[in-house]
């Protein structure tokens, strides 16, 4: 049986009292991998990561307790039903499964030793009635070249880019959802270009470019603004920016 996939990205640090029974409960429990990243522990299940910050609730300055369990994290997944049965199995005790209504979701709910909120839901929705098609559909950014052809080579071999189309002097190349337009620099296009690209999964891209021998400015990043990229230099040094929205 497959195992139920979280489908939405989610990154989020979390307060534990200890590191080590929050990695237990998220990797035995919940089914989580647990790896080391930038000297942190972190969660992940699919595009889902959590970090682990240890803190000892000890009283604040003026002798007010802090509580632990503040957080409330989501996590929507492919298959409810079997995401639930899988947590009981290992020894979870979430709640039933309910449909909430307003939001159009079967959830449940299950708490970490911390007291941490965590709910797993699927939408039932069913989309209503399309309105008017938009205007704005696909961007196809163009990248000038002195050698078109070294070009072709490079984003086919190293970044995966399948030949839509190919002359001396042009070249469609597609990547799943994204067509690149690959040109000749001339008077009118001369310089260099870049663009940015949402991906589904960050590290995932990263690992792949960089074991193909692309050159990735550095491991990817997560932004206060939302987004977890990073960039990689074509050969003739056109910038590429990947990132992954989170919450």
């Amino acid at each position: 049986m497959l195992k139920p996939a979280i489908t939405a990205p989610v990154m989020r640090v979390i307060g534990v009292a200890d590191t080590a029974r929050s990695v237990a409960f998220y990797r035995d429990v919940l089914g989580f991998e647990v790896r080391e990243q930038a000297g942190a522990t972190e969660a992940v299940y699919g595009p889902a990561r959590v970090r682990f910050a240890e803190h000892d609730y000890a009283p604040d300055d003026w002798g007010e307790p802090r509580s632990a369990g503040s957080a409330i994290l989501f996590f929507e997944t492919d298959d409810v039903s079997a995401m639930h049965a899988a947590i009981r199995t290992r020894g979870g005790r979430p709640t039933g499964t309910e449909k909430v209504n307003g939001i159009k979701m079967r959830m449940f709910e299950i708490r970490d030793p911390d007291g941490h909120t965590l709910w797993f839901g699927q939408s039932y929705h069913q989309p209503e009635a399309t309105g008017p098609r938009p205007l704005l559909e696909k961007a196809l950014p163009e990248l000038p070249f002195d050698d078109v052809a070294a070009a072709v080579a490079y984003y086919h071999d190293v970044l995966g880019f399948r030949i839509n189309y190919q002359q001396h002097d042009i070249s469609v190349m597609d990547r799943d959802e994204i067509t690149v337009l690959l040109i000749a620099r001339t008077e009118p296009y001369k310089g260099i270009g870049s663009f940015e690209v949402y991906v589904a999964d960050a590290d995932k891209l990263y690992a792949e470019l960089r074991a193909k021998g692309a050159n990735v400015q550095g491991e990817p990043v997560s932004r206060p603004w939302g987004l977890r990229d990073f960039a990689v230099l074509d050969i003739e040094g056109n910038r590429i920016t990947f990132a992954q929205p989170f919450e």
